[in-house]
């Protein structure tokens, strides 16, 4: 009987096979997919919690209770059979994330994959192009947004054919089973027809009955769309760059809007959390698109801060009319607008978005407010079990008990997406990526507002600027393999903390001071690294120099003394990082290198690309690596062990000659031989800073420490320094004088006669120009997330005052920025000062609470220039400090002469350059004692 039985089934199966090849044959219908094995894609490597998994369960729900059998479609709202492709698209997600958690096995998912496919293969198509933009989930008939059938259709919509053609990469990706299906299905369609000047382009069928093209898309939902196109070789340059769009200030933050508002275009230019949030889970928060999602947040919470509302606004359905509402941050001109598709305003529905609070809670986990909205709504769930409700009332605080696919996809898509450990999942490389307009669609430079370090292109080096660089960003291969990070132990515990007798807080941070502290040490907690301790110089380019290193370390320093972190993290991020660089390779085992892969540790060239015999060493950068780790061991004595250690590893016998400091650079000859030059360092203000650094060890470098006479150029009226005269070398590198340098070392190493001499002019002339023209004026080297990349907004520069130059040394018409760092440097110094605080008081809302501050803004504009580096955010933790140590200098001398470096010191020349007597150390502490250490505020 058995026996028979299984003949039986067999021969239905074979009945069935040859029925389905013959259809198949007959209408192209796919034969159905079966499992194979799974990939990457089933990596969970954060497994949900139990809580976790009850909100996935409880999503999952929704799409069991409203699957419809005959299609294997599911309705877009709960019991009403109606769907658009991006509620489509969000299915596929949710049936994607569902199979890899477990809600569903491989013969469900299968199944309900087969059935969906099956039906959208045969989909009536409108104009034979494209999916109408709706059909009947019962019946795949097409339909108006009222579900009832019309036999043409009205038009398609190409947002939501971007937003299906994500979830197919998604799903070949994940199950290459269905690759070759999913092919067909797109080569079906005429996706070319809405596309048109590299922007989208949906249909609408007018009164007449004619058909209307029309662009969409707008600044957020536009870029995503583009990147479902992308993926599947469809490029749609103009749609994926940002522009155009302006800054509108909201709550005290600049929030992007797109220009185009419905008064000018009959769409509505909303702002809302759900694209960003897809942005992030999807292709991960990139270049400006990052910093705009973070705004967006910021902007929410600080609403909640003003009024006390919980909020997170996006569009979604409501469970009365007119059941679907855009809650906005910004809309056609008005903050907090609710509206209808028609801009129609109903404030009293405004709501609190459940898949809006999922989304930030897991794309900026750290974030206590996106925790706190999060909180309110992760349990709202519908009593019967069939998913979650779309959010809550603001007014009434009842809840909105519209069930949707778009609420409960999106939570199983970012569950997903925390279970794979926050990584996005599409691959980053596989879609463009635009942060600017069109003609600017390439990568970003790293970072260079150190005087000359970080990754760039190099230019063929003229032979009098041994350092000279440009910051033409890398042409990356589309292939190239991502490096793999590399771990670091950090070095073993060292002795119990010792107070140290450096600090001295005359008082504690102000309730504003301590947010701003917060913001700038939050950017070394977004770029932190840490398998191996190190931090990006930058926040858009993985690799770090010593110069950035040492920034670093005094933030670190900074944040521990203002009380932001704690002992324990001081010492497991001060320990990790010590031992990080014990793991540097040398260039030529003398020094570190110019620059790291912050991942591999490996040397870098200035493209970024491996350099295994290394490309020289910075005097500069190693200066400030000397400040920040003597300031480490004088302050706290504990890690002087390991911080003497690590610099007795280093040769100096090249970089300090005959009393200045020299740097390195290699140069290629055609025949492919390397050769190392070493010419003396003449960056006016980082060579003496570097110097004072030099002359804390012990070094003799009096030919490069401030001093001697300096070329002056009338700048407003005041004699402004623009280099050192010498006769010890030609070479002329930086022809143009910032601020930075001269802040570094006063808040550092206090202003010693000469250097206040130096210091007082280059302020002046900034002070006056605000007096004669209005514009604030804070002169210094800043990054920028698009060309050049690097600007240096001179007081004077190439014989001119107040030009911005390139690092290639070209002007850039109106590019010059106020300098955030620089303002706040300039009011810790000179607090009584009135253009400095008027600096301070333009510059202290440039930040981003998730990840720090800009570097500065436009004078031009008034736009911010968006650009995140560790040399700001440190230089505004080391001014905050300085305030609160009553303005004295942050690195003070001692007279501790039993460290191991001064006992090897003592011992003679070791062959490695070390100071040759103590002698010089003993002098130094001297004259310490006297002069050199009187504040900014003692002299003003």
């Amino acid at each position: 009987m058995i026996y028979k039985l299984r003949q039986q089934k067999l021969l239905r199966w074979i009945a069935l096979f040859l029925v389905g090849t013959f259809l198949q044959f007959l209408f192209y219908i796919p034969t159905p997919v079966l499992s194979q094995n799974s990939n990457s894609c089933s990596n969970i490597t954060a497994p949900l919690t139990p809580e976790e998994q009850t909100y996935a369960r409880g999503a999952w729900q929704y799409f069991v209770k409203n699957y419809q059998p005959a299609t294997g479609f599911t309705n877009s709202t709960g019991g009403y059979p109606s769907g658009t492709l991006w509620d489509m698209g969000n299915y596929l997600m949710a049936l994607n994330a569902a199979r890899w958690l477990n809600l569903t096995d491989q013969a469900d998912f299968d199944a309900r994959l087969n059935k969906f496919l099956t039906t959208l293969s045969s989909l009536k198509l409108f104009e034979d192009a494209l999916p109408n933009k709706v059909y009947n989930a019962a019946n795949a008939q097409m339909v108006d947004y009222g579900n009832n059938p019309l036999e043409r259709g009205i038009g398609w919509s190409a947002l939501d054919v971007g937003r299906i053609l994500a979830a197919f990469d998604v799903i070949r990706t994940c199950h290459p089973q269905y690759n070759d299906w999913l092919k067909g299905i797109v080569a079906k369609w005429q996706v070319a027809r809405s596309l048109k000047d590299g922007q989208l382009f949906g249909a609408t069928v007018l009164p007449d009955n004619k058909t209307l093209l029309v662009q969409e898309g707008r600044l957020g939902y536009e870029e995503y769309g583009a990147r479902g196109y992308g993926l599947w070789g469809f490029p749609a340059p103009k749609a994926i760059s940002l522009e155009p769009f302006k800054l509108v200030e909201i709550n005290g933050v600049q929030i992007p809007v797109d220009t185009r508002d419905f008064k000018s275009t009959n769409a509505n230019n909303y702002v809302v959390s759900e694209s960003y949030i897809l942005e992030g889970i999807e292709f991960g928060l990139q270049g400006e698109l990052a910093d705009f999602a973070a705004r967006v947040l910021d902007v929410q919470k600080r609403r909640y801060d003003t009024t006390g509302q919980l909020t997170a606004v996006t569009e979604d359905n409501i469970d009365q009319a007119p059941y679907f509402l855009y809650n906005t941050v910004y809309a056609n001109g008005a903050n907090w607008a609710t509206i209808t598709d028609a801009n129609q305003p109903y404030p009293q529905f405004r709501s609190i978005s459940t898949k809006a609070a999922f989304g930030w809670r897991y794309l900026f986990p750290d974030n206590a407010y996106a925790q706190k909205v999060f909180d309110a709504v992760k349990d709202l769930r519908s009593p019967d079990d069939s998913g979650y409700y779309a959010g809550i009332y603001e007014e009434s605080k009842q809840p909105n008990k519209a069930l949707t696919g778009n609420t409960n996809g999106l939570i199983l898509e970012i569950l997903y997406y925390k279970a794979k450990g926050n990584h996005p999942l599409i691959a980053s490389g596989a879609a463009s990526v635009s942060t600017g307009k069109p003609s600017e669609n390439i990568s970003p430079a790293t970072p260079s507002n150190q005087p000359n370090s970080t990754v760039k292109t190099p230019a063929k080096t003229p032979s009098n600027q041994p350092n000279s660089t440009v910051t033409t960003p890398p042409a990356t291969p589309a292939d190239t393999p991502k490096p793999t990070e590399v771990a670091v132990a950090p070095i073993p515990p060292v002795d119990s903390p010792q107070p140290s007798s450096q600090i001295k807080m005359e008082r504690p941070l102000t309730l504003i001071e301590r947010r701003y502290a917060e913001a700038a040490w939050r950017y070394f907690q977004a770029n932190y690294h840490s398998k191996n301790g190190l931090i990006d110089d930058r926040s858009d380019f993985k690799g770090a120099t010593l110069w950035g290193l040492g920034d670093y370390l005094a933030a670190l320093h900074a944040a521990r003394s203002l009380d932001i972190i704690t002992p324990k993290e001081f010492d497991q991020r001060t320990r990790h990082l010590l031992a990080a660089l014990t793991k540097l390779p040398l260039f030529a085992g003398e020094l570190p290198g110019r620059g790291y892969d912050t991942r591999s540790l490996q040397s870098v060239d200035y493209g970024g690309n491996p350099a295994p015999e290394g490309n020289g060493w910075s005097a500069l950068d190693l200066g400030r690596m000397l400040a920040a780790l003597y300031n480490l061991k004088t302050c706290h004595s504990e890690y002087t062990a390991a911080v003497d250690k690590i610099v007795l590893d280093w040769s100096y016998l090249r970089v300090v000659r005959e009393g200045i400091l020299s740097s390195a650079t290699v140069i290629k000859e055609q025949n492919g031989r390397s050769l190392i030059r070493v010419n003396p360092e003449t960056r006016l203000g980082y060579e003496e800073y570097a110097a004072r650094a030099f002359q804390l060890w012990g070094f003799n470098v009096n030919g490069s420490a401030v001093g001697g006479e300096y070329q002056t150029a009338s700048v407003e009226g005041v004699k402004v320094p623009i280099q050192r005269q010498r006769i010890d070398t030609n070479s002329k590198v930086n022809q143009y004088t910032v601020s930075n340098p001269f802040l570094l070392y006063a808040l550092e190493f206090g202003l010693d006669p000469k250097m206040r001499s130096l210091f007082e002019p280059i302020f002046q002339a900034q002070a006056e120009r605000y007096r004669r023209t209005g514009n604030l004026t804070a002169s210094a080297t800043t990054l920028i997330d698009r060309k050049p990349y690097t600007v240096h907004s001179t007081i004077t520069g190439k014989g001119e005052s107040w030009v911005a130059l390139g690092d290639d040394g070209q002007p850039v018409p109106k590019g010059r920025l106020v300098s955030t760092a620089v303002a706040f440097a300039y009011h810790a110094l000179l607090p009584e000062n009135k253009y400095s605080q008027e600096l301070l008081q333009g510059t202290t809302d440039l930040y981003n609470p998730l990840a720090g501050f800009y570097e500065g803004f436009y004078e031009a504009t008034g736009k911010t220039a968006v650009g995140f580096t560790s040399s700001t955010n440190s230089m505004i933790l080391q001014s905050l400090l300085y305030k609160v140590m009553n303005q004295q200098p942050l690195i003070r001398p001692t007279n501790d002469m039993k460290s191991p470096w001064w006992q090897e010191v003592s011992k003679g020349n070791s062959g490695r350059g070390l100071p040759n007597t103590a002698t010089q150390r003993t002098k130094l502490i001297s004259d310490s004692s006297s002069s050199y250490w009187v504040s900014a505020s003692d002299r003003h």
